[in-house]
């Protein structure tokens, strides 16, 4: 197996520092110093996350607290002088507010997400001395409610792959698109869902990232780091008939390293996985928003419950921290929850008592 999978990667990390680089004539200037003293700690993509979080935070600082400023005026004064009850008025500010013309809401993972952005900002000034307080360690971070944990069942995991591979259930129109595409779809679906990998590690993958002789492949995971990974032979066989496709298809450009192509013949993107998912998952189970998380979800679930074993769960699904597997996947699972479903009887000469 050949050990690399940049390309990708070098060129995403290249537009992500471009991006923040437009990002930073936006922000006030000290933001420049923070994004350089973080670089060596931080992913390319964090930053650029950080850079988003902390423009809509300086923004409202201009609308509330420094009404005859732009942001890019703002000095370190400025911050320091932001109180506590500062920030937390922006928390409550992120309900429902106007940027750009746009009114956006935050629920309260992404106010606690930017909340994290504010903080990690002051705290680097605190730390380095150019501030003297730091008031947003003053400020609690919003209560966390437990999420619904959705995922497919076994039953809807086989409908979900032989609705991509028939097309069954899709309008005409995409019916239309479906039969140049199905053996590629049915090829992410069971890569998706046979190996639990992420969709930036999806759409990475390049043609010599596989070795199957093996049945491995490597992936780049979140942080720049690489792994390799094993796959079954079902996995294997649409893997192959994606290959053999591709083989036979003149207009496939020869320097094209891409594994997964788009229908223009450039690597595919998130957004387009993100989109075939969603079309033949809601044909299965229109109740469920499945995304690509979710089949990543239904893998790390069903190998738990196959393994019962939550730490070769997290080294498969490239967890760092072994809680984040627990807090998943050891949970109650839709199966267990429908199974139980006639435990409890109401009246013991119930006519529904099982014979």
């Amino acid at each position: 197996m050949v050990m690399k999978n940049e390309n990708y990667y070098t060129t995403r990390n290249i537009q992500d520092i471009d991006r923040l680089a437009e990002l930073l004539e936006e922000l006030p200037p000290f933001c420049e110093d923070y994004f350089l003293g973080i670089e060596s700690r931080t992913s390319c993509q964090t930053r650029l996350k950080y850079a988003y979080d902390l423009r809509i935070f300086f923004d409202f600082l201009c609308k509330k607290r420094y009404k005859n400023h732009q942001p890019t005026e703002l000095s370190l004064e400025h911050l320091e002088a932001i109180k506590h009850n500062d920030i937390e008025l922006f928390l409550s500010y992120l309900s429902h507010y106007q940027f750009r013309g746009k009114y956006l809401s935050c629920d309260e993972r992404a106010k606690a997400r930017k909340l994290s952005a504010v903080r990690a900002l002051f705290k680097y000034f605190f730390n380095k001395g150019l501030i003297d307080v730091d008031n947003s360690a003053k400020v609690p971070t919003p209560k966390l409610h437990d999420k619904e944990i959705i995922r497919l069942d076994a039953g809807e995991v086989s409908e979900l792959i032989n609705v991509a591979e028939t097309g069954n259930g899709l309008t005409k129109h995409a019916v239309g698109y479906h039969n140049k595409t199905k053996i590629r779809d049915t090829a992410i679906l069971t890569l998706f869902l046979g190996t639990g990998i992420r969709i930036s590690e999806l759409v990475g993958l390049d043609n010599d990232s596989f070795d199957f002789s093996e049945n491995s492949f490597l992936v780049t995971r979140k942080g720049g780091n690489q792994a390799i990974l094993y796959f079954s032979d079902e996995v294997k066989y649409a893997l192959q008939e994606y290959i053999a496709e591709k083989s036979n298809d003149s207009k496939v450009p020869a320097t094209e390293k891409a594994f997964f192509l788009s229908m223009q013949y450039k690597r595919i993107n998130v957004r387009t996985v993100e989109l075939l998912v969603k079309k033949y998952s809601k044909i299965v189970s229109p109740l469920k928003k499945i995304t690509p998380h979710k089949l990543r979800s239904t893998y790390g679930t069903r190998l738990y419950n196959e393994t019962n074993d939550i730490y070769v769960v997290a080294d498969v699904l490239g967890h760092r921290d072994v809680n984040t597997t627990k807090k998943h996947y050891a949970a109650i699972t839709e199966e267990n929850r429908r199974r139980v479903a006639n435990a409890v009887k109401l009246r013991k000469d119930s006519p529904f008592e099982e014979e």
